[in-house]
């Protein structure tokens, strides 16, 4: 059963910082990508942050300059720290990840159940 498991959510104030963090199983050939997403309640998800197994990195210019994302490919893990949180950022933050199977497997793309953050004015 291939998992994505996310932890380090929580209600924070505005400025405040988070680290959040998802491991993937350990039983993979591999990690394509890794990255984060979030939704607010009847909103669409929208992209945080993205890293490729080579450690390329994507952001929005919303959080550019503000959030960090990294990885521990040997842990199958990535990280998003988030500093100078927003209470407009409050919402569902999912990890994805586009994961190897097998030596030869094209990549499939995998979503976490989610971790809430919450951002108080």
């Amino acid at each position: 059963q291939v998992q994505l498991v996310e932890s380090g959510g929580g209600l924070v104030q505005a400025g405040g910082s988070l680290r959040l963090s998802c491991v993937a199983s350990r039983n993979i050939f591999s990690i394509n990508r890794m990255g984060w997403y979030r939704q607010a309640p009847g909103k669409q998800r929208d992209l945080v942050a993205t890293i490729t197994n080579k450690g390329s990195t994507n952001y929005p210019d919303s959080v550019k300059g503000r959030f960090t994302i990294s990885r521990d490919n040997a842990r199958n893990t990535v990280y998003l720290q988030m500093n100078n949180l927003e209470p407009e950022e409050t919402a569902v933050y999912y990890c994805n990840a586009e994961l190897l199977l097998y030596s030869g497997d094209l990549g499939t793309t995998y979503w976490g159940q989610g971790t809430q953050v919450t951002v108080s004015s």
